[in-house]
This record gives structure tokens, C-alpha cells and sequence, in this order.
């Protein structure tokens, strides 16, 4: 795959619906070997396919940043950690496990509602969904989670006082990922990681149809 052919739309849009559930990579193989890119067309493709491959280290990265921060703020480690869930209730991959095991969760005390938090069912013209698939958390559509958990993040960041201290941290943590994603070769077993998803995300396309 050719990540220089990549826009940055569908790269974000591939976060979006790629599985997060994946553990980080090793320790050793995330600080392998890195080199200087030999062009800007090199450092494109390889930023973008370094973000999509280390996608859960980056984070994982961020949040310990982060918690180095707000060790002296307990409300504001509540605000970061509520500030990550809005963020991961954009990737489809991550709202639909959370429904799923918070239902599961509920069903065992109250099967009733349990039945409730159901996603509605969309209706199918000739095998085909009639519109594209929406994603609901818990029988709520996803954008009420994101504004409900958006709105209490920028209270508890209000509340906490740490809005400068979350600024510095996050341009620390971005810039760590960027010249990580930069600076690492990007090595054959990213590529063939790369491919395999690839073709996941064809055959559960052609799998829907």
C-alpha cells in the first residue's frame, strides 16, 4: 500500500472504523530503529503509515503524558479520562463493543431494559441497507454520548483549573507522536499488517452486501 496516495481524511476516517482493540506493540519493536526521511514524499507516507500502525501506543502515550500532569489534580485525571472516552466513541470499533458490554452488564440485573438499549433496526431495501449504517450506544445515537461526556470533560476542565496544564500536556504528547511517527522506520511487519486489515475491511464490505 502506497500511503502517500492517502489522504488525511481517509486516514482519520480508517481510525475511525479500525479496530482499537488490538494491544500496543512490543516495547523493543516501538523503539526499534529509526532514520531520517529522504524526502517529504517519504516522511508523508511514512508518518501516516507509522500513526495507523502504532495508533494504540501513540495513545497509550498521550494518556501517560497526561497522567504526569494532573498527578497533583485528581479532578483533572477524571476530566483527561473523560475527555479520552468522548474521543474513543468516534471510532465505530469502540462504541459497538461498549454498547455490547454494557448490555450485557445490564441484562444480567434488569433483562427488561436490557431489551430497551437495543439499536434500532435498519430498514433493508433489496439486501441492502436503505441508508447508511448509524451507530448507537447503548439505543442512544452516538452523538448524544459524545456531547453528554464532551459537556461534562469541559465542566470537570473548568472545575479542576487545569485547561493550561491540559494544553501543555497534550502539545508535549502530540509532538512525541509526531516525531516518533516521523523518525521510526516503518518495517515489514506493518506492511503486512497494513495488507491484512486491508483486506478484512474488503471482505466485511463484501460480506454486507
Amino acid at each position: 500500500m502506497d500511503w502517500g496516495t492517502v489522504s488525511t481524511e481517509d486516514l482519520i476516517e480508517a481510525l475511525k472504523e479500525v479496530e482499537w482493540s488490538s494491544p500496543p506493540r512490543p516495547f523493543n519493536e516501538f523503539f526499534s530503529k529509526f532514520t531520517l526521511p529522504r524526502s517529504t514524499n517519504k516522511w508523508n507516507s511514512r508518518l501516516k503509515c507509522n500513526l495507523y500502525y502504532y495508533r494504540t501506543n501513540y495513545f497509550l502515550m498521550v494518556m501517560f503524558i497526561l497522567g504526569l500532569g494532573f498527578l497533583r489534580r485528581p479532578l483533572a485525571i477524571v476530566a483527561a479520562m473523560s475527555t479520552a472516552l468522548t474521543i474513543a466513541f468516534l471510532n465505530d470499533s469502540f462504541a459497538g463493543t461498549f454498547s455490547e458490554k454494557v448490555t450485557r452488564t445490564v441484562r444480567r440485573f434488569s433483562p427488561h431494559l436490557a431489551a430497551k438499549m437495543r439499536p434500532p433496526l435498519m430498514p433493508v431495501l433489496r439486501g441492502r441497507p436503505s441508508s447508511k449504517r448509524a451507530i448507537y450506544i447503548c439505543g442512544r445515537p452516538r452523538w448524544q454520548f459524545v456531547l453528554m461526556f464532551s459537556t461534562a470533560s469541559l465542566i470537570l476542565w473548568f472545575v479542576s483549573c487545569g485547561l493550561l496544564t491540559l494544553l501543555w500536556a497534550l502539545a508535549i504528547g502530540l509532538l512525541a507522536t509526531i516525531m516518533h511517527a516521523s523518525f521510526r522506520t516503518p518495517n515489514l511487519k506493518a506492511r503486512l499488517n497494513t495488507f491484512r486489515e486491508e483486506f478484512r475491511a474488503v471482505w466485511r464490505n463484501y460480506s454486507d452486501i
